[in-house]
C-alpha cells in the first residue's frame, strides 16, 4: 500500500515538475520574443531593419541596409579598396571550388594576425562582391564603422537609437543578416568587447 502511495506522489511530483518546465519555457519564449519586438522600436531608419530575433545568447537582426550585403563598401575593383584603406594587405588570388560545381576567380587580403577577407568581382553586379572574413585586427573598419576592440553598446549603437542595457547584457553574438539571408557579419563579443568579425555568405558566384 505504501508503495502504491509513494508511486502515486512519485507520478504527481513529475507531472509538476513537467508543467512547471513547460510554463518556465513558455515565458523565456515570450520574453525573448518581447525583447526583440522592442528592440525593434528602438532601430535606426537607415538600417530597415525587418525583424529580430533573441535566441539564447544570441540577437539576429535582419537588415534591408547596403552596409550589410556590402561591408566593407562598394567597389568596382579590389585595387580600389585596398588603397581606400591605406593598409599593408597581402594578397592572394585564386580559384575556388563553390556549391560543388562552382568555380570562381577570388582574391584575399589578409593582415598579419592573419585576418582575411575573400572577395570576387561579379560581372553581374560590376562590383567587389564578399564570399566570407574573419576580422581580428582593430585596424580593419568595417563601412559602418564597426571594428574589434569597440565595447558592445559601442556596436550596439550603430544599429540602434537606443536600447535598455539590460537587453543586451545577456547577448554574446549578434548577427546582422541581408533580408534574404545570403549575406551577413557575425560580431563575437567577449565580456563587454567586440572579438571577432565574421563575413558569410551563400551567393551563388559567377
Amino acid at each position: 500500500m505504501e508503495s502504491v502511495k509513494f508511486e502515486k506522489m512519485k507520478k504527481i511530483y513529475l507531472l509538476f515538475a513537467l508543467v512547471l518546465s513547460v510554463a518556465s519555457l513558455s515565458a523565456q519564449e515570450v520574453s525573448a520574443r518581447a525583447k526583440a519586438m522592442r528592440m525593434m522600436t528602438y532601430s535606426k531608419p537607415e538600417y530597415m531593419v525587418k525583424d529580430i530575433k533573441v535566441l539564447a545568447d544570441t540577437m539576429i537582426v535582419y537588415s534591408l541596409a547596403d552596409y550589410v550585403i556590402y561591408p566593407i563598401g562598394k567597389w568596382e575593383n579590389v585595387e580600389q579598396y585596398i588603397t581606400n584603406t591605406q593598409l599593408q594587405w597581402y594578397r592572394e588570388s585564386g580559384y575556388k571550388r563553390y556549391f560543388d560545381s562552382m568555380t570562381v576567380s577570388v582574391n584575399t587580403l589578409r593582415r598579419l594576425d592573419d585576418s582575411y577577407l575573400d572577395m570576387y568581382r561579379s560581372i553581374t553586379t560590376g562590383r567587389v562582391e564578399m564570399i566570407s572574413g574573419k576580422i581580428t585586427d582593430p585596424e580593419v573598419v568595417l563601412d559602418n564603422g564597426v571594428r574589434v576592440g569597440m565595447s558592445k553598446e559601442e556596436v550596439f549603437r550603430i544599429i540602434f537609437k537606443r536600447f535598455p542595457k539590460s537587453y543586451i547584457a545577456d547577448i554574446n553574438v549578434l548577427k546582422v543578416i541581408s533580408g534574404a539571408g545570403e549575406v551577413g557579419q557575425i560580431y563575437t563579443f567577449r565580456g563587454n568587447k567586440l572579438r571577432h568579425i565574421g563575413i558569410v555568405s551563400k551567393y551563388k558566384y559567377y
